[in-house]
């Protein structure tokens, strides 16, 4: 068209990894390569920021001890628990100022996780400094392995 000027798209600015080399997305999740098995899980906790790594480690302790023969993975920088390889039962996200654990059964969850999708039977529930609710998250855990799940 005539007489209007081409459109251009803002530079980004690169991400650029900490110190310990991890890149951490927008809201400071850390962009962690996909993976199978324990490693990749642990590698992930271990870079999640500030206070959100210690309700990760408490999350994986839990999800540990209720359903100790877990499948764990890392896809789309989120680990994932599941009953078999590539059906899953939670998952978790950092977001700026909270943990976001998804449940994609959680409708079928006692009782259910407040936070809503627009999938629906997915639910989550978002943590936020010194808000966690290990007892109600081992509770959620124990049903939610033994849900159908989600495949991916």
């Amino acid at each position: 068209m005539a007489g209007k000027a081409p459109r251009s798209t803002p530079e980004r600015t690169p991400l650029v990894p900490g110190p310990d080399g991890i890149v951490r997305l927008s809201g400071g999740n850390p962009q962690i390569a996909k993976g199978d098995g324990d490693a990749v899980v642990q590698r992930y906790i271990a870079a999640m920021p500030g206070w959100q790594r210690g309700i990760g480690e408490t999350m994986d302790a839990i999800i540990s001890r209720e359903a100790p023969d877990a499948i764990r993975c890392v896809r789309w920088n989120s680990p994932f628990y599941g009953s078999e390889p590539g059906r899953w039962f939670v998952s978790f996200h950092c977001m700026t100022a909270y943990v976001k654990i998804a449940f994609p059964d959680g409708i079928d969850l006692d009782p259910i996780p407040p936070g809503t999708s627009k999938q629906a039977r997915v639910r989550y529930y978002d943590v936020r400094e010194n808000g966690f609710d290990a007892e109600l998250f081992a509770s959620w855990i124990r049903q939610a392995m033994r849900l159908p799940g989600e495949r991916f």
